[in-house]
């Protein structure tokens, strides 16, 4: 039996919990149960949630280590070198180990995502990229697994972590019943587009803002460039690509493509205005282009989105 620890620390969030929903479901549906699930602490015992509630945990010494899950906390607690040792021997070994939202941070911090590839929320992205240069951050998806370590934005999408795991031990076919038993869809965006705010993106100088403005207002040019911006900054492309990843944690070019989706998923869901003329006015050129672009992004085509808003 394959046994999941789920690391407890006081302050954490008690939503992310839900990691261990998916794999009870397994449970209940078997003869013989695939998962062990325990709570754990450093010291065992009582551990306060954000949300006022505690929950019984026991101690790490008393968890025989298959998959290690770190969860969101609101504020980062301190971790002694026995928990930082445990952290990096479930990330470096045979052993899985997963971290939710600001969990990310706190596995970051230990060294063991140096180099991999990882997600968290994209309201932390541009201080995450800051304390960690070499962690490679895709701030457009929601789960990433890269060979034993697995990450994810947090709030909802730790169920989404939980059934991409499920997939990856037992099938895809299970997953799917899985995800149908908890009444949402196995496959869901793996972009963070519609969560963050893009429309309130902002710099803190003027020559960011100003390139900012232009490009929400030139969306319809096709060839809307990077160049573009940095004459309208009075930068340098260098120059400009160093200041908006600095100012807003997103590279430019990154930018253009995060407005261009989000101005066309609106327009596609407001429904007033055709698919074709959508593609055109955000600046895809044609909407088979915007199409792929959106199946890519959004794991659904615009129809498919325009149908679902209408519903």
């Amino acid at each position: 039996m394959h046994q999941i620890c789920v690391f407890l620390a006081p302050g954490f969030d008690i939503l992310s919990l839900s990691v261990c929903t998916p794999f009870e479901v397994v449970n209940t549906g078997m003869t013989k149960p695939a998962y062990q699930i325990k709570l754990i602490s450093e010291c065992g015992g009582m551990v306060d949630a954000s949300a006022g509630l505690a929950v019984h945990t026991q101690s790490v010494r008393a968890c025989r280590l298959d998959t290690l899950f770190l969860l969101n906390w609101h504020n980062a607690p301190q971790i002694s070198p026995k928990v930082r040792s445990l952290i990096r021997a479930a990330s470096s070994g045979s052993k899985r180990i997963a971290a939710v939202d600001t969990g990310v941070h706190l596995l970051a911090a230990t060294g063991a995502l140096d180099g991999r590839r990882a997600t968290t929320h994209w309201s932390h992205t541009k201080e995450f990229r800051t304390r960690f240069p070499d962690v490679h951050l895709d701030d457009d998806r929601l789960v990433i697994n890269d060979g034993q370590v697995w990450t994810s934005t947090g709030m909802s999408a730790c169920v989404d972590l939980s059934l991409a795991m499920i997939e990856a031990d037992l099938g895809e076919d299970l997953a799917k019943l899985i995800a149908k038993r908890l009444v949402m869809h196995r496959r869901r965006t793996v972009s963070q587009h519609q969560f963050a705010t893009v429309a309130d993106l902002h710099g803190r100088t003027g020559r960011v803002n100003a390139a900012l403005t232009y490009a929400r207002e030139n969306l319809h040019l096709k060839d809307l460039s990077v160049r573009d911006l940095a004459v309208v900054a009075g930068l340098s492309v260098r120059q400009l690509s160093r200041v908006f990843v600095i100012e807003t944690g997103i590279p430019p070019a990154k930018v253009i493509e995060k407005l261009r989706l989000a101005r066309a998923r609106e327009m596609v869901e407001s429904g007033e205005d055709t698919i074709e003329h959508v593609a055109r006015s955000t600046g895809f050129g044609d909407s088979e282009r915007m199409r792929r672009v959106f199946l890519r992004t959004f794991g659904q085509a615009p129809q498919t989105l325009r149908r679902a808003s209408r519903v």
